[in-house]
């Protein structure tokens, strides 16, 4: 049994119990306030609590021991920056207006006495502020002392040697102040201004002594190059970021300036021994970037030994440069880039050799920039053929080209072009040689092997076209020539991508210049005939370097693949010179493209070849039209035969995925036939109707009949309107009837099918098809009879809706029907309206407005009502 106390006694207990919390809670706080206290003045950034204990005073949301913003005190070290920032300003100001204001009302004595005390003073006075642990003022006062020794090589050239040379002068008290803020630098090693302050300095002491000297263009470069060593020397030696960051923008600067003073000199150089000198110029640089190189760490190495590459190359390719004709200056500088290869077998730091390598590159790409007009030029340039065709075999390639190009000057690029292309095919052909050469510095991979195949591919294909068009090959060798570049090319392109596991050679060694495993015979781990198994494909097995079981065509059979592409198009252009040349080269085209889809097997490719295909058969099929003197118009509907075999085929071929892109250009090959016969409409109505029976056609298989239904229908509905507008039949209703019944009919027939079916769709278009042109006909017909059978029919319509409780034919033909009323009638009510007094409007309007708001809430229900009708109908 539970005990229960009096209820006097249970007070006594509680109030004892509350003054206990009360005084526990006086204590609390009061260690508390201690705390805070004690805690504010030693670490302001003491971590706060997250949540405060009760009791404490402080707002919900204010941190635990928290100071409001207002009450914080501005730090102590940023108000001492903006005071000594500002002193050293003042300081500053005042000593450039005694120099420059106050200076000549002074003896010579007197200047001197003042310079050198206040220079003096400000010189030794950081040195004991930093004693008294002051660094911040020190600064500031180091900073003055900087200017003030500025201020006084101006006040000694202006008064003790006015006569001196200001270029000599200046170089001189640059070294003076170099050799001064380095010693201070030094000697003080805490403040951060002194020793930046030396390096940049450095800069000028030899630059502005040649100038002075009026040395040449040569000294003023081995002045920058001494510049920048020392900048070098600084940046991999100095101490402190400050110095580091300054000797390294003064190497850029200095470092640039000399490299393009030795490039000038060497590219404006006479002969050989004149380039010797810049050559040596270069050559030391170059020599100074590959020692820095050799020290500087990660990314800096590599630019290093970039620059040390380049300037190699500057040097050595301007001394050959001399001794040979303006054409060859090129591949002379090509050669000297790809003698930087050799460093894969120098013993140079990584990152340093492979900047070296990144500049053997820049050269390599910069001599393929120079080539390529030329090789752009021999594919672009038989263009101009197109605005005279079959005017006759122009004499030689080049008149098939045109003289936008100095084919003499172009001489050497097809060498360029073919020398890295062999050296690309040579790395392709020997992978594992090369990667075992290269493993000190680079490690290249399965793709980096692709990329050469390919890049061999496109460089030997470029040079053989250039060659033929510099050397001036008569017009039908360039033709043979080119149909037997795009022959091969499809050759590599059908093998590469079809057996995933060789590249073949080129029959004729002009499409595989500079590719690996060309010729005959059977390479190293080849297949006989040439071929040479290649990274990055499926097969039995892997060539050297390549990845077994990888699927899919390898960058070598892709790049065939465009090339060929490329050149076909090429090839077609150049044939238009002459008619014969035009039947040879598309009819060589449709049976190469043709047989290269039938033998490839990636569905990517066959499907491009294909479609290449059909186009080339599309243009024979031109060609054969105009061979028979037709007009354009006329020759449209011979331009069809080529989609009708495209239909044939695409029902032959059925799912396959290469069927759907050979239809489509036999659909680009239609729409070409359109355009033709667009300027005679009997023509158009024609070709269109012949387009609506081969689309026809192709929607008898259940896979195009979505698509090829409806654009079947569509063209033979255009077909009737451009056959009744070259009848001159201006009624819409005899274009929109042969519409509308069969667009009835058809909906009938799904309704009946499906009865949930929308009559939107089933009714709607077809419904559309006539009502809305001829509404907008009578609305401008001044006539009685259309009008009055639109409404007739929109009658009809209207209650054939409202009888089966179908909602397209209600609205629309009730729409119609009040818009032809309402354009009967506004004569009518035009006229009522003009006799009426001008104020009746405005008060029937009231009134109606009146009538519905009153009765607002019935009429939202009839809107209701109405809305759930017409939502019950389909």
């Amino acid at each position: 049994m539970e005990h229960v106390p009096p209820p006097a006694e249970e007070l006594a207990l509680l109030d004892r119990e509350l003054a206990q919390l009360d005084a526990r809670r006086a204590q609390l706080l009061t260690r508390r306030a201690w705390l805070v206290a004690a805690l504010r003045p030693t670490a302001p950034d003491a971590p706060r609590w997250s949540t405060p204990p009760l009791g404490h005073g402080w707002a919900p949301a204010q941190p635990w021991g928290a100071v409001p913003k207002a009450a914080k005190p501005s730090t102590p070290r940023s108000a001492q920056n903006v005071l000594l920032t500002l002193g050293g300003l003042l300081l500053t100001v005042a000593a450039v207006a005694f120099t420059l204001v106050s200076w000549g009302s002074m003896g010579i004595g007197g200047r001197a006495a003042v310079l050198a005390l206040v220079t003096a003073a400000a010189l030794a006075a950081p040195a004991l502020l930093l004693r008294r642990k002051l660094a911040a003022t020190a600064e500031a006062l180091a900073a003055l002392a900087l200017v003030l020794t500025l201020l006084d090589a101006y006040a000694i050239h202006a008064v003790a040697t006015p006569d001196a040379d200001g270029l000599t002068f200046t170089a001189i008290a640059a070294a003076v102040l170099a050799a001064l803020w380095t010693a201070y630098g030094l000697a003080l090693g805490t403040l951060h201004l002194p020793l930046p302050a030396g390096a940049f300095f450095v800069q000028w002491p030899l630059l502005l002594g040649a100038g002075a000297a009026g040395a040449p263009t040569l000294v003023v470069g081995w002045a920058l190059v001494a510049t920048a060593v020392l900048d070098g020397a600084i940046v991999l030696w100095g101490k402190g970021l400050g110095v580091r960051v300054t000797a390294g923008i003064g190497l850029a600067v200095t470092g640039s300036a000399a490299l393009l003073t030795g490039l000038g000199e060497s590219l404006t150089a006479d002969g050989p021994l004149d380039a010797v000198l810049p050559g040596l110029l270069l050559l030391t640089a170059a020599a100074a970037a590959l020692a820095g190189a050799w020290r500087a760490p990660g990314g800096y190495a590599r630019l290093g030994g970039a620059v040390a590459g380049l300037a190699g190359v500057a040097a050595a390719g301007g001394v050959l440069r001399a001794a040979v004709p303006g054409a060859w200056h090129v591949p002379v500088y090509l050669l000297c880039g790809l003698a930087l290869l050799s460093v894969v077998r120098a013993r140079v730091p990584r990152a340093a050799g492979r900047g070296v390598l990144l500049a053997s590159g820049a050269v390599v790409a910069g001599a393929l920039v120079w080539a390529l007009p030329g090789v752009a030029a021999v594919l672009l340039g038989p263009v101009q053929l197109v605005a005279g065709v079959w005017a006759g075999a122009p004499d030689g390639f080049r008149g098939a080209l045109g003289e936008a190009m100095a084919w003499p000057e172009q001489a050497a690029a097809p060498l360029a072009l073919a020398v890295v292309a062999g050296g690309l095919g040579a790395a392709y052909r020997w992978w594992p040689t090369l990667v075992r050469l290269a493993a000190p510095l680079a490690a290249p991979g399965v793709k980096a092997r692709d990329a050469a195949g390919a890049g061999a591919l496109a460089l030997g294909w470029g040079a053989v076209l250039l060659a033929a068009a510099t050397l001036g090959v008569p017009y039908p060798v360039a033709v043979a020539l080119e149909t037997v570049l795009v022959a091969g090319l499809l050759t590599v392109a059908v093998l590469g991508a079809g057996r995933g596991a060789g590249m073949a050679g080129a029959g004729s060694g002009a499409a595989g210049a500079g590719v690996p495993g060309s010729g005959s015979g059977a390479g190293p781990g080849g297949a006989a005939g040439g071929s040479e198994p290649y990274a990055g494909t499926a097969g039995a097995g892997a060539g050297p370097g390549g990845a077994t079981g990888r699927r899919g065509p390898s960058a070598v059979a892709v790049t065939a693949l465009v090339l060929a592409v490329g050149g076909a198009v090429s090839l077609g252009l150049l044939s238009l010179a002459a008619e014969g040349a035009t039947y040879a080269v598309l009819g060589a085209l449709v049976v190469l493209f043709a047989g290269a889809a039938l033998r490839t097997r990636p569905v990517a490719e066959r499907a491009v070849l294909a479609v290449a295909a059909v186009v080339w058969g599309t243009a024979l099929t031109g060609c054969v039209a105009g061979s028979l003197g037709l007009a354009p118009h006329e020759a449209a509907p011979l331009l069809l035969v080529v989609p009708s075999v495209t239909v044939l085929l695409g029902a032959r071929l059925r799912n396959h995925p290469v069927a759907l892109p050979v239809e489509l250009a036999g659909g680009l090959g239609a729409l070409a036939a359109i355009g033709l016969a667009v300027p005679r409409a009997p023509f158009l109505a024609l070709v269109l109707a012949l387009c609506g029976v081969l689309a026809a056609g192709a929607a008898v298989r259940p896979e195009r009949r979505p698509v090829a239904g409806y654009l079947a229908a569509v063209l033979f509905v255009t077909a009737t309107w451009v056959r009744l507008a070259a009848s001159e039949v201006s009624d819409p209703e005899a274009y929109t009837l042969p519409v509308t019944v069969p667009a009835l009919v058809i909906g009938v027939l799904r309704r009946r099918k499906d009865p949930e079916a929308s009559s939107w769709t089933a009714y709607g278009p077809g419904l559309a098809a006539t009502l809305l042109p001829s509404l907008a006909v009578a609305w401008g017909d001044p006539d009685w009879q259309r009008p009055l059978l639109l409404g007739v029919a929109a009658l009809v319509i209207t209650l054939l809706g409202a009888k089966y409780r179908v909602q397209a034919p209600l609205l629309l033909g009730g729409a119609v029907l009040a818009l032809v009323t309402l354009h009967e009638l506004a004569p009518y009510v035009v006229q009522v309206a003009g006799a009426l007094p001008r104020w009746l409007p405005p008060a029937l309007a009231g009134m109606l407005l009146l009538a519905v708001g009153a009765t607002y809430e019935q009429r939202l229900r009839d809107a209701r009502r109405l809305k759930d009708v017409l939502g019950r109908m389909r």
